[in-house]
């Protein structure tokens, strides 16, 4: 079978899936980890936080070590590290007297593959040749949610069926998703996104470029915006509700993730990369339409609602932004796709938190800590706003 650009999009969206797997996985098995290896919660906790900040690390010393090394043998080595780190978490705690050790070991190894594929996949697809990058990049980020979804889903079927104490063996499935698509990765052709004869910009020259810290500043509100209430929307469900974990985790997050998945497929489906900048300023405020249903009403189903419509506003922000910087900012090249996937993170990071501590200082109220969280659609939405007076 000849393969072409067609095939090399089929794998990135794949690897935003292995993405999905790596980072959702293991916190299925949280409770399974601490009753079987004796793990407190606060070990358990630094599992999540040692993944995702390793994973910034990547996205900061990557920019200038993917060019050299290649896209190819890069986006590869991603998908290996992602394989091995889940197979370790099969193998390496029975080989340490403290299994913590074990654990901490495979998410070295697995967040190494996520923070690669998180840099290297939206460049890969903005490089393919097509005249609708922004419908592309926005159905490429679709496939981290359909991904969270399957997890999820495909998880808690798993355990149902065969039981919790057979996770290894779930551990090895999903391990070989990314050990196919490594494989995939070295038949597809792989476009460079900085075309031959010229250079692309350094981190110096982009930092002298206003409108890249006006991409940085929407990165980090875009990344707020979602996480902000997707971290905090099992809680929410819990409490608002009043079901149990299990339905809480499949109510609440599965809600945010089915309609931020559903925006960004609608998006690539009916063309709307025409008026991107007009669609980002909508979702922008329906956004703060959705914090506002989420903080203010008093009757738990519409707080729900507003979880549902928060995924669906937040679709296209983080999608949008990268098309939007990479058509602003020529020649940015994968300096400019590392250093905004960091700023996403950091927003990813900041929103969560800014709701635990308001939560937190309001007697635990998780309502008036998503409330306060509302500043970062706003600030989205008067950064889309001057960015277009600006083209004006």
């Amino acid at each position: 079978m000849k393969v072409s650009f067609k095939h090399t999009m089929y794998a990135c969206f794949t690897g935003y899936i292995v993405q999905a797997i790596v980072n959702n996985f293991v916190p299925l098995l949280f409770l399974t980890f601490q009753a079987s290896y004796g793990i407190s919660i606060t070990k358990i906790t630094f599992l999540v936080t040692f993944n995702f900040g390793l994973q910034l690390i990547i996205d900061l010393i990557s920019a200038g070590m993917i060019d050299r090394i290649g896209y190819r043998i890069s986006v590869i080595a991603a998908h290996l590290f992602a394989a091995a780190g889940l197979i370790a978490l099969v193998v390496l705690p029975e080989y340490f007297k403290e299994p913590f050790y074990g654990l901490l070991i495979a998410v070295m190894i697995y967040a190494l593959g996520g923070g690669l594929i998180e840099v290297l996949i939206s460049p890969i697809v903005e490089a393919c040749p097509s005249d609708h990058k922004e419908a592309a990049m926005s159905l490429l980020h679709s496939f981290y949610c359909w991904g969270h979804v399957a997890v999820v889903l495909g998880s808690t079927l798993f355990f149902y069926v065969f039981g919790i104490s057979n996770w290894r063996i779930l551990a090895l499935i999903w391990a070989a998703i990314p050990l196919i698509n490594a494989l995939i990765f070295t038949k597809v052709p792989i476009a460079p996104l900085i075309k031959e004869g010229e250079r692309g910009l350094s981190i110096k020259e982009l930092c002298f470029k206003p409108s890249f810290w006006l991409m940085v500043l929407l990165m980090i509100a875009a990344g707020a915006s979602e996480q902000s209430v997707s971290q905090w929307a099992s809680t929410l469900a819990e409490k608002s509700l009043g079901i149990s974990k299990t339905l809480g985790d499949l109510t609440g997050p599965m809600l945010f993730a089915v309609m931020m998945g559903t925006a960004r497929v609608v998006y690539s489906r009916k063309g709307a990369s025409k008026h991107l900048g007009r669609n980002m300023i909508f979702n922008s405020g329906l956004c703060v339409v959705g914090y506002l249903l989420i903080g203010l009403a008093p009757w738990p189903i519409v707080n729900l609602v507003g979880c549902g419509i928060c995924g669906f506003a937040v679709g296209i922000l983080w999608p949008g932004t990268f098309s939007t910087a990479a058509a602003k900012i020529k020649r940015g090249g994968t300096v400019l796709f590392a250093l905004l996937a960091l700023a996403g993170d950091l927003g990813c990071a900041l929103g969560p938190t800014v709701v635990g501590r308001i939560s937190d200082s309001a007697g635990e109220n998780l309502k008036v800590g998503i409330l306060s969280a509302i500043v970062f659609p706003i600030i989205m939405l008067v950064g889309v706003n001057l960015l277009r007076r600006k083209e004006s």
